[in-house]
């Protein structure tokens, strides 16, 4: 489409009070601010407001939201208070490796639930499957990761959607991946699905709190045809 899409975004932390504010604003004239308070009333309590604003459109949203974790557990609930309002809460639980989670969204204004999923999964110092159901347990997929050695990694994914067997689409995707170290500060990423859409990515260190990465997403079936994508991002840490 030739459009540019970028985003400005400030972050100031308080580490003694747990307190951090996020601030954004977008290409699209989108302007967002997040307030995150962690382990200021009790250790693992995490209190979260985010709110967006486009001027042009007079469209705002706000979400309001709570989340607790300890060894072994983890919950959040969120509000949306202007869509609905809505009410998501998510649960994880996990014990010598395995874990089992779920998640529901309940529209107030609609008194109805929206979507819920579940997920279960293993995970080993070297490797990690996990088993998904989605989109009102729709949609369901399995996922494999092996940390082949300290410099390779490798995995793989398949989704079967059962609304696609009615459709045009194809019901299964499949798609591979791997990460490769060219040394302790640079890396590259290449993953592949089976509707021939290769993606290509560099990552370097430049210095310490300073990386460039570069990547993009080529349509292998379209190569005569504007359907790729390239990306280039700096990250700066201090």
């Amino acid at each position: 489409s030739g459009a540019i899409n970028g985003e400005l975004k400030t972050k100031y932390v308080d580490f003694k009070n747990g307190l951090t504010v996020t601030e954004a604003w977008t290409t699209g004239n989108v302007l967002t601010t997040q307030i995150e308070l962690e382990n200021k009333f009790a250790k693992g309590l995490k209190f979260d407001v985010t709110g967006g604003f486009l001027p042009s459109e007079g469209k705002k949203n706000a979400k309001v939201g709570i989340q607790y974790k300890q060894l072994g557990f983890n919950s959040r609930a969120y509000v949306d208070l202007f869509k609905g309002p809505t009410f998501t809460g998510d649960v994880v639980v996990g014990r010598d490796g395995f874990l089992v989670g779920g998640d529901v969204a309940y529209d107030v204004g609609a008194a109805k639930v929206s979507r819920f999923a579940a997920a279960a999964g293993y995970t080993a110092p070297e490797y990690s499957v996990a088993l998904h159901a989605q989109n009102s347990f729709k949609v369901f997929s399995a996922s494999y990761y092996h940390r082949i050695n300290s410099d390779l990694e490798a995995g793989g994914k398949a989704v079967w959607d059962a609304k696609a067997e009615k459709g045009p689409k194809t019901p299964v995707a499949l798609e591979v991946g791997a990460k490769l170290y060219l040394d302790r500060d640079a890396f590259v990423k290449a993953k592949v699905n089976n509707a021939g859409v290769l993606g290509l990515g560099y990552t370097q260190a430049l210095r310490k709190g300073v990386k460039v990465s570069i990547a993009g997403l080529f349509d292998t079936t379209k190569l005569d045809q504007p359907a790729h994508k390239l990306g280039l991002s700096f990250v700066f840490e201090a």
